[in-house]
């Protein structure tokens, strides 16, 4: 109990003011949990607001188009949790007439909720006592405890949600939960934590033997794989151009891209000119082809780094059906990549 004693204590003195925490909505909740999954606070509190002034119920979600909802999750990334957000706010439409299972064991059931958001709903909302662990607490926990299980391992994950749960208050979970996350994110930082003003500085095995730099273990991932990405951006003399919608799993699924030749490696002028020769959308037409940017963007994803180049192809007219208006793209959901580009490249 004095662990959650002193750390109940030292959030009421030392808690954000963050909106999600005046509200005990279970859709409130759980969509911050969402936004804010591989997503800073400063980071994801704009698209928070965002998300609740256009879809201020669950069944508003529910009903949106799928591309409006990517639209507004656009930059946040790791898009899988815009798709399953949709699905599952469907579902709480559908099955459960808009109301949210108010406990852990059925909370988990859900779409794209893991044990994290589904122990901060059932906790937050309901008040059960289900321990959350994230990478605020793997860090707290494996610096006071000395815990050295790498955190990115199955036998980690039991072990420290083993010792979250023995050290939850039972009475006050919301409160706990919440302290030991805002704990990790604003008092045991990952870098350079001021360990002389912590109030567990006495009993810290990682402060009191020098190994604050050392915890927590995480086994490295595998290297990230290098791709070559070379997009074509075609504009006819009428201001049309063309995009495509990405189908099928992978990354950026749903969302909308300039047509994408993958290379081997990073190619020159000449050599690309010569690969594209064949390419089904320039078949029978004359364009003049220019490169927008010398050296390739480079987009670092989880697992893979795209190199990125941007080839501009001026026509007289696109024989495509599916050609819009350059006007239309601002309103089809991209990768923040493409985003990016189409911000700052001068259609006209």
């Amino acid at each position: 109990m004095q662990f959650s004693n002193i750390l109940i204590h030292w959030y009421s003195i030392n808690k954000r003011d963050l909106p999600w925490r005046n509200t005990k909505d279970p859709y409130a909740i759980w969509l911050s949990e969402i936004i804010l999954q591989q997503t800073q606070v400063k980071q994801g509190l704009p698209y928070y607001n965002a998300f609740l002034e256009k879809y201020p119920t669950v069944f508003d979600l529910a009903n949106a188009d799928e591309s409006e909802v990517l639209k507004l999750w656009q930059g946040l990334g790791y898009y899988s949790r815009a798709r399953n957000l949709h699905s599952t706010a469907k579902g709480i439409a559908i099955n459960f007439k808009g109301d949210f299972p108010n406990n852990y064991k059925d909370l988990i059931k859900l779409k794209g909720v893991g044990d994290y958001t589904a122990s901060a709903i059932a906790s937050i909302c309901f008040n059960e006592a289900a321990a959350v662990v994230d990478g605020n607490v793997y860090r707290v926990l494996s610096r006071y405890f000395g815990v050295e299980t790498p955190i990115n391992s199955s036998k980690g994950a039991k072990e420290f949600k083993g010792l979250a749960q023995e050290l939850i208050d039972k009475e006050r979970p919301a409160e706990f939960n919440q302290a030991i996350m805002e704990f990790g994110a604003i008092q045991c930082t990952p870098k350079t934590p001021n360990c002389h003003i912590c109030p567990f500085n006495k009993g810290c095995l990682a402060f009191n033997n020098k190994r604050i730099d050392e915890l927590p273990v995480k086994i490295k991932s595998a290297k990230a794989k290098k791709k070559y990405f070379n997009f074509l951006v075609l504009i006819s003399e009428d201001s049309k151009t063309f995009l495509q919608k990405r189908e099928g799993r992978g990354i950026w699924q749903n969302l909308y891209q300039f047509p994408l030749v993958e290379t081997k490696v990073e190619v020159d002028f000449d050599s690309f000119k010569e690969t594209i020769e064949s390419h089904t959308f320039l078949k029978q037409i004359d364009y003049d082809l220019s490169l927008y940017n010398d050296a390739p963007i480079i987009h670092k994803l989880s697992h893979q780094h795209l190199y990125t180049k941007f080839w501009i192809l001026k026509v007289q007219k696109l024989i495509i059906d599916e050609a819009i208006s350059v006007d239309e793209i601002q309103s089809l959901p991209v990768p923040i990549l493409i985003g990016n580009f189409i911000e700052n490249f001068n259609f006209e």
